[in-house]
């Protein structure tokens, strides 16, 4: 038996009960300022009790409800801080922990995927989990041949409540508005949609994770977590200790926000590049900051050498994106055409990748300024993120009144790019969070197809267009095609 609410009706009774109870708390508040208490007090108060609110029925619906309020977590960095504030806490805790399920239930599960002898497996198994997630929980254990490890094991009915879950948010997405005001919900709740068979799929998983961490085992930077078994709704994998990236936010020193953000920014271009795959659940609750291998082992050394270097420990590969190819070298190729100040040249890779749809027409220079801001990070050598650089762009965008919120209203995202943009704004809002000053030119250099320009002979005579085209088939992208100015 599933100790999960599934019932449809349950479930959507506790959905609907979040914007009611926003609506019911604003009459609460209303009714406070009459009996005398300020308005500022009274509104920090009706926030703080929506927040929690908001952890309680996510939390303990888990699925689709969870995993909505982990993704909207990542943004909160652009929310204005009168807004944020209260509802950070609350999303921070749906990336690390949620009301655990009964260890009846999990045994029961064990026992129905690995047999009933499942003991046998463990020298140590502990019920209480060390940490919940949308889908499954992770109990901490010591394998049968004294390797500690993580076993993560789905939710009875986890399936079913997911969808479930997603269809009757899509149905609230504009009165949850209030979660995340100026973001249109919906487009990431289709999403998210498009990825359950695949998140609930451990075998898929397994397989992901295990390719990461064949590529990585030698890296010096990023720890991937060996798979050690893997059947229907349990994935066992190594254990890896670490400071979670929720508390490197909260309370972490620079060095550790530096480094974090570099780390995270090398391992979201690199990765695929090296697998073919790419990570797309960047939310801090599936990143760990590591000590130094040498410190682990009671070494020290002078910080900035090799030892001194603090690395990246990277959880949960149940939703990827299988890129053969690595990231499309468009989209090395725009940003360098951008950074050139070729409106024209940026203009016709847009159009050409589905960006601009052919019935519009657009200003290209207006399309350049209003993509300049946004890649202002790839412009100089080091940039420090920060909530309020996100907030200014986010800002930019939302208000109606703003030319790029009107110009932005007539760009498309192409099916084939949208998990790579929510990835990358994503990571962009983690590293906002963290406030980290990154070299992001540097990852872009080494890991991202068509950032650096091929050298050509006599190129002051040869247009961007062409250019782009000896490119490709000098490097034979098979994603490229030669741009058209």
């Amino acid at each position: 038996m599933s100790d999960l609410p599934r019932k449809a009706v349950t479930r959507t009774a506790k959905l609907a009960a979040l914007p009611l109870g926003f609506a019911g708390r604003a009459t609460w508040g209303l009714g406070k300022r009459i009996g005398g208490k300020s308005a500022e007090l009274v509104a920090r108060e009706v926030q703080q009790r929506t927040a929690d609110q908001l952890f309680k029925t996510l939390g303990e619906l888990k699925g689709g409800a969870m995993k909505l309020g982990q993704a909207l977590s990542v943004f909160e960095s652009a929310l204005p801080e009168e807004i944020a504030g209260p509802y950070r806490a609350a999303l921070t805790k749906l990336q690390e922990a949620a009301p655990p399920l009964p260890a009846r239930t999990v045994h029961g599960v064990l026992t129905e995927r690995i047999g009933e002898d499942w003991r046998e497996y463990f020298l140590e198994f502990e019920d209480t989990p060390a940490a919940a997630a949308s889908i499954g929980q992770v109990h901490r254990a010591v394998w049968h041949d004294g390797r500690e490890v993580a076993v993560k094991v789905q939710y009875p009915g986890a399936g079913e409540a997911l969808l479930s879950d997603l269809a009757q948010l899509s149905r609230f997405a504009r009165l949850l508005g209030p979660l995340v005001p100026g973001m249109d919900i919906k487009p990431v709740i289709k999403e998210l949609r498009d990825r359950v068979s695949e998140e609930l799929d451990y075998e898929l998983e397994a397989q992901a994770q295990q390719e990461h961490s064949a590529e990585f085992e030698d890296d010096p930077d990023v720890v991937i977590p060996q798979v050690v078994h893997q059947s229907d709704q349990v994935l066992v994998t190594e254990w890896i200790d670490g400071i979670p990236l929720s508390e490197v936010i909260a309370e972490g020193t620079a060095e550790q926000r530096d480094r974090a953000g570099q780390l995270l920014a090398r391992f979201l271009f690199s990765g695929p590049a090296r697998t073919g795959l790419l990570h797309a659940d960047p939310h801090p609750g599936n990143f760990r900051l590591l000590p130094p291998a040498a410190e682990e082992e009671g070494q020290t050394e002078e910080d900035g050498g090799p030892v001194g270097s603090w690395r990246l420990g990277v959880l949960d590969f149940g939703t990827v994106d299988r890129l053969p190819g690595g990231l499309p070298g468009n989209i090395g190729d725009s940003l360098r055409l951008a950074l050139e100040g070729d409106a024209a040249g940026v203009y016709g890779l847009l159009r050409e990748e589905g960006f601009v749809k052919e019935s519009i027409d657009l200003d290209p220079d207006a399309v350049l300024d209003y993509l300049l801001p946004i890649i202002e990070p790839t412009q100089v050598e080091e940039f420090t993120f920060s909530r309020g650089w996100i907030r200014e762009q986010a800002a930019r965008i939302a208000d109606p009144r703003s030319p790029a919120h009107q110009l932005g209203r007539q760009l498309n995202l192409p099916p084939s790019y949208v998990l790579i943009h929510r990835v990358t704004l994503s990571t962009i809002g983690v590293l906002c969070q963290l406030g980290a000053t990154v070299r992001l030119r540097d990852e872009l250099e080494a890991w991202l197809p068509g950032f650096l320009a091929e050298e050509t002979e006599d190129t002051e005579t040869v247009d961007a267009a062409a250019e782009s085209t000896e490119y490709v088939e000098e490097e034979g992208e098979p994603e490229g095609e030669p741009l058209q100015a």
